[in-house]
């Protein structure tokens, strides 16, 4: 491994490189993901730079003192197994030191992971929807933006380890989005974001309290955007009910990933997730 080679945080328009290299690797990302990623830690993104060049990335966004998510982990082709990747690596889980630490993890790098104490909690399935049904907008689904933010922020809270205020409102504001949500007995039963992505349009999260609900807001969300392109959803495979959601809509498995954790999985309502907010910071 060369000597000239360093690691700093990631400056933000850096963080566009990581984007950039993850389209490559076909992992699709969010065209406005770089900014609801970044202002979440601004601290938790690194760049490995071999004379000036840069040649690894690697975010580990830190929720709490006591968790934090790790994504965006490339080398560049050109310097893979060289050990570059490892050094930026244990930089990163430094940042993270003493903390629950979750990932997911692509196929071939779960074995490495695993020797690194992240232990599997379930797969992660990618489904592309391509279009071709009648679908029709459910009357209780609406603009996500008609409600208090608290209101949607406290729905979410049950969802995701640590509360993370600033990404939620972020996220669910971003631009070529749609937040809707969906209203039963006068209460917030579920919404779901769909954003413009590298391809087609991904979905996340989808979260909903049935079954039905969680139709009616994947119904309204694709709804609302090109149905020429392709449509993306990241579920949770043990929710078997956000399985057969995907089999209704004739949903073709492209990818899949493993949600590791180096401490104990956290107590997640996974038969209410049909749809993971992003693989890269959870």
């Amino acid at each position: 491994m060369h000597s000239n080679y360093i690691i700093r945080p990631m400056k933000r328009e850096e963080v566009n490189i990581a984007i950039d290299w993850a389209a490559k690797e076909g992992w699709n990302p969010g065209l406005h993901d770089a900014d609801c990623y970044y202002h979440t830690d601004p601290n938790g993104f690194f760049i490995g730079l071999l004379d000036g060049k840069p040649i690894s990335t690697l975010s580990v966004v830190k929720y709490s003192a006591s968790f934090g998510f790790l994504g965006f982990y490339i080398v560049h082709p050109d310097y893979r197994r060289q050990g570059y990747g490892l050094k930026i690596w244990k930089s990163g889980i430094q940042y993270l030191y003493g903390s629950n630490i979750g990932l997911d993890g692509v196929v071939e790098q779960q074995e490495n992971y695993k020797k690194f104490g992240f232990k599997l909690a379930y797969r992660n399935i990618r489904f592309e929807y391509a279009g071709g049904d009648d679908v029709f907008a459910n009357a209780d689904v609406i603009d996500l933006s008609t409600l208090p933010f608290n209101t949607v922020e406290l729905y979410t809270c049950p969802f995701f380890p640590e509360k993370r205020a600033a990404f939620l409102k972020s996220w669910i504001n971003q631009p070529d989005c749609h937040a809707l949500g969906i209203i039963q007995n006068d209460r917030l039963a579920g919404y779901g974001v769909i954003r413009k992505a590298q391809n087609g349009y991904k979905i996340g999260p989808l979260y909903a309290d049935s079954p039905e609900l969680a139709n009616a807001i994947f119904a309204s969300l694709i709804q609302a955007v090109d149905f020429l392109q392709p449509v993306y959803l990241d579920i949770p495979e043990v929710n078997h009910e956000a399985l057969k959601l995907a089999e209704r809509y004739r949903m073709e498995k492209v990818f899949e990933t493993a949600r590791m954790y180096t401490g104990e999985s956290p107590s997640l309502p996974l038969d209410r997730i049909y749809g993971v907010t992003s693989f890269e910071v959870g």
